[in-house]
């Protein structure tokens, strides 16, 4: 973990859950429409020089976790050789080293300048950093008893740690004198000068500049929330873990061939297993209402079991706890003090956003329900829609509106075909060429991961690597993310980038190509758009990664648009058995039924989004999570047929850290400029692969990362500021006058 997660992400359990990599990158040209700079190229790549006077010996040389990652592309993670045991020690240890970067900083008898101290902080907490590389892995990707308990062990010793560092009083002085000394910050490049601004700020909201008492309460909360978010998410995996409904071959009824095949058992059952993944086809095709009830019910109610295991306690005091430590900093609630350095800047602005969009979202549930009801009632079906009958009507709908079936379009989405389209994408825009490496030159967690490099077509440099594991396993926390475990910075020397993307595809059996539905592959592009923005990053410090919450989802959110291009559908989307390409006539039912069950989309997520604000901006004394989830929703006007995306016991963005807490809007932010700037592609003449935006698209919103303010960055890109109408219009809601 860099300092830079440190000192911009204010809280423990915000760094912890984005250290899952330590991230660094480079600088970038950014451009207007009347060409005005905005942001300075004109450093040079720096030679690597010597931060810290430390005894080399003095590195434990039999700790796996900590050791220098070696071997080919500069150096790469030994996933095949860490040793979970190691792991405390070595946390332990590179904590202490960090800390002992840091007094070397303070102890400089020179006046703070940016040099001698903003500097060597974004180099602190290497050795730390390749342990949390380790720590996300053994997280998220294969997490297991022992480390569970590891975990538990060290949550309240690592936000300790955190607190030595964000209420140092000498390194704050020391910030805070390079942040006031405003003629030598002009002599600094734009990014610089912007590092120094969030470096100074977020140890203000830190509580940096809090007397004694109240910083010791401070640090006692954050280590308190740091142990529950930790309790909620493996109450969470528990839950996902022990409830598997198992079918017999009378119950598969609906079932899609490739997903029976799939979910197949060795004693010739079939199981559901407690995802998203095997819960969504399930609830679409099964016609067995009475196992779509119980996989429902399973699924949602997840950590709301009234067991041990339950979240609903936990969500109460973690409220509690958030909103005392804000209120120590003098903000009102919660969300004021999130949202301050945030897109959207309060909380009025997101609610704003999210009430413009919620009634058209809300109506249109209303005339899906409607079709599904005379639909059903036609049957003779004599039932009333139900949550766990949405996704099952909804796709017959579907075939009777657009004749157009989901299982259909299934055999034209194979998962190797789409990650050759996902590169080619990559060629097209930003001139990269994937290469997969060769087996067993690269270290990898587990055997389903794959490896490949990352070159510029045209100079052949390299870029970095990219890895990817695909599949669902026991241990493996379910949905899609993406990570890095090193970005792209020159501060230090030019580095190259690890990038990584996780998905929960069930894998197939008998060596059978593996069939995706449309919504999971919009899903793929939409983490690989995380990863090129991993990729593409041109800006020299670390700190310039610092993600703006409501603006890091627009990159990826943006190149989903890629997957429905004509170049991906004629070249890509074969059907797994012929090879034949998706025909005309089904392609046009897809493009047609675009703004098809939007209304299900957009409320199930907006309803999450909206809870998430309404439980940052309420005063949390005496709250009863479940209650207050069902009379907020009631006043909201939720429809009785859906559900919340992610109901509250196991909302993880929000309790399981602080990463999207009162930050679940930013997707909703993010996708009014991803309209925006579609609409953009559509009109140039190249269309989705015209030359110029993609040069637009490199230069001013994926290489600059957070060393540009975002509004800047997108003013830039397009002109102007972003238009909500541009979303009503993709979601085929009226737009609003």
């Amino acid at each position: 973990m860099r300092m830079k997660n440190l000192l911009v992400a204010s809280a423990l359990a915000l760094a912890l859950t984005a250290c899952k990599s330590g991230e660094s990158e480079t600088e970038t040209t950014a451009e207007n429409t009347e060409t005005q700079t905005i942001y300075d190229t004109s450093k040079k790549v720096r030679e690597p020089v010597e931060f810290f006077q430390f005894d080399a010996a003095a590195l434990p040389s039999d700790n796996s976790v900590l050791r220098p990652w070696t071997g080919p592309y500069d150096g790469v993670p030994d996933f095949e050789n860490v040793k979970l045991e190691d792991l405390k020690a070595a946390l332990e240890w590179g904590m202490a080293r960090n800390l002992a970067e840091v007094d070397q900083i303070t102890a400089n008898p020179d006046a703070p300048t940016f040099y001698n101290t903003i500097v060597p902080l974004e180099k602190s907490g290497e050795d730390l950093g390749r342990a949390f590389t380790y720590w996300g892995i053994w997280s998220s990707n294969k997490s297991s008893d022992e480390f569970r308990k590891i975990q538990g062990e060290m949550v309240r010793e690592l936000s300790a740690f955190n607190s030595k560092i964000t209420q140092n009083e000498a390194l704050f002085k020391r910030i805070e004198a390079v942040y006031d000394e405003k003629e030598a910050l002009k002599d600094l490049t734009p990014e610089a000068q912007r590092i120094v601004k969030l470096s100074y700020e977020g140890l203000v909201r830190a509580g940096a500049k809090l007397d004694d008492t109240k910083k010791k309460r401070y640090a006692e909360i954050n280590e308190r929330l740091a142990e529950l978010h930790t309790n909620f998410g493996n109450n969470v995996l528990h839950d996902e873990q022990s409830y598997t409904t198992f079918l017999t071959e009378d119950q598969i009824d609906g079932l899609p061939e490739a997903f029976v095949k799939s979910i197949k058992t060795d004693d010739g059952r079939y199981a559901i297993k407690n995802t998203r993944s095997s819960m969504d086809p399930f609830l679409t095709y099964s016609t067995k209402r009475g196992l779509r009830k119980t996989v429902w019910e399973n699924y949602y109610n997840r950590g709301d079991n009234g067991d041990e295991y339950d979240n609903n306690a936990i969500i109460a005091e973690i409220l509690k706890l958030r909103d005392e430590r804000v209120k120590l900093l003098g903000f009102k609630n919660y969300a004021e003090w999130r949202l301050g350095d945030r897109m959207a800047k309060t909380p009025e602005n997101a609610m704003e956003l999210m009430e413009a969009v919620w009634p058209a979202a809300v109506a249109r549930v209303n005339e899906e329900v409607a079709d599904m009801q005379a639909l059903a009632d036609s049957e003779g079906a004599n039932i009333t829609i139900k949550p766990w009958d949405y996704r099952f009507y909804m796709e017959q709908v579907r075939k009777d509106r657009y004749d157009l079936n989901s299982d259909e379009v299934k055999e034209y989405l194979q998962l190797d075909n789409l990650t050759d389209a996902m590169h080619m994408v990559a060629g097209e825009l930003f001139n990269y060429e994937f290469t997969p490496v060769e087996e067993g030159s690269v270290p990898v967690f587990h055997e389903d991961v794959k490896v490949w490099e990352v070159k510029d077509k045209t100079t052949g440099k390299h870029i970095g690597l990219w890895y990817l594991d695909p599949f669902a396993r026991d241990g493996k926390r379910s949905g899609a993310w993406a990570t890095t475990y090193r970005s792209y910075t020159t501060y230090d020397g030019e580095t190259n980038v690890l990038s990584s993307n996780n998905s929960n595809f069930i894998k197939s059996t008998q060596g059978e190509p593996v069939l995706v539905s449309w919504d999971d592959a919009t899903t793929f592009f939409h983490e690989f758009g995380h990863a090129l923005h991993f990729l593409a990053a041109d800006v020299e410090y670390p700190s310039s990664h610092s993600g703006v919450r409501d603006y890091t989802e627009f990159q990826s959110q943006l190149l989903e648009r890629w997957l429905s291009t004509d170049r991906v559908i004629n070249n890509y989307l074969v059907h797994y058995e012929t090879g034949e390409p998706m025909p005309a006539d089904l392609v046009a039912k897809i493009k047609k039924a675009a703004t098809f069950n939007q209304g299900f989309a957009t409320t199930e997520y907006l309803a999450s989004a909206l809870m998430d604000m309404k439980y940052h901006t309420t005063d949390p004394t005496n709250l009863d999570p479940d209650k207050f989830e069902r009379q907020t929703l009631k006043k909201l006007g939720m429809p009785d047929e859906l559900v919340m995306r992610h109901r509250s016991p196991h909302f993880g963005h929000v309790f399981s850290g602080e990463g999207y807490a009162t930050a679940y809007y930013g997707y909703m932010w993010a996708d009014v400029l991803t309209s925006d700037a579609a609409e953009a592609f559509a009109e140039s003449p190249g269309g989705f692969y015209d030359k110029d935006m993609a040069q637009k698209l490199r230069d001013h919103l994926f290489a600059p990362r957070n060393a540009v303010d975002p509004a800047d960055a997108y003013r830039a890109f397009r002109g102007r500021d972003a238009d909500i109408s541009a979303l009503m219009r993709d979601r085929g809601f009226p737009v609003p006058e």
